[in-house]
């Protein structure tokens, strides 16, 4: 059976635009008509590199997600928190993966992605009565607006619970403006299990984390 000739031509131009250094297509009528299609169809995003450009799910698929080495062994207590890989370790790391191009704007991104730790202290009377665990992650993927250079989402899984590491956890994840998308946890069990159903779905829209129960801001 032959293939469908629009279905073709879209793939022709999902090629074309995988090859463009900057993620543009022609500005022809058909080709920002399967562009359109593309991008109804979730198998692009707007780029977060190039204000025109766009980039291809499955180019986002073959990236690495960035979150604590020892987060699965600080959460189940057999690693102390004290020793939970820095969120200035993780934005490191990716950092380094990162085209040479891409890294200063990058680190212009870094108090944004590291200084959200700083939100979430629990506080009394406006006193801060405890540093809870905090961890940051970055996944490809887009929000309302795109992610941080290199299409990266950023967030953090920590403690919303004054006591221990047992209580209530969250999830939160941002795109480089004011789209986010936030989960709430009652268990520290839960929570990890959140984050790695997460990692086993970017990339991802933030619209698209509804199905994982998160709330959009």
């Amino acid at each position: 059976m032959p293939l469908d000739p629009h279905a073709q031509f879209e793939q022709h131009v999902l090629e074309n635009l995988e090859f463009s250094p900057t993620g543009e297509v022609p500005h022809t009528p058909a080709h920002q008509e399967a562009l359109a299609h593309l991008i109804a169809a979730h198998q692009v995003y707007p780029s977060a590199d190039h204000a025109h450009g766009h980039v291809s799910v499955r180019t986002l698929a073959a990236l690495p997600a960035f979150y604590a080495h020892n987060l699965e062994a600080v959460i189940k207590g057999e690693v102390a928190e004290a020793d939970l890989e820095s969120d200035e370790s993780i934005f490191d790391r990716y950092v380094a993966s990162l085209p040479a191009s891409l890294r200063e704007a990058a680190e212009v991104s870094r108090s944004l992605a590291v200084g959200r730790r700083l939100l979430h202290r629990a506080k009394h009377d406006g006193e801060i009565v405890h540093d809870p665990v905090h961890s940051l992650f970055l996944i490809p993927g887009c929000g309302p607006h795109p992610g941080l250079p290199g299409n990266y989402l950023h967030g953090s899984i920590f403690q919303d619970h004054i006591d221990d590491l047992a209580g209530a956890w969250a999830l939160h994840v941002h795109d480089r403006d004011d789209g986010a998308a936030t989960c709430e946890v009652p268990t520290r069990e839960a929570a990890l299990e959140k984050l790695e159903e997460l990692l086993a779905s970017a990339p991802f829209l933030l619209s698209e984390l509804e199905a994982l129960d998160f709330q959009m801001n």
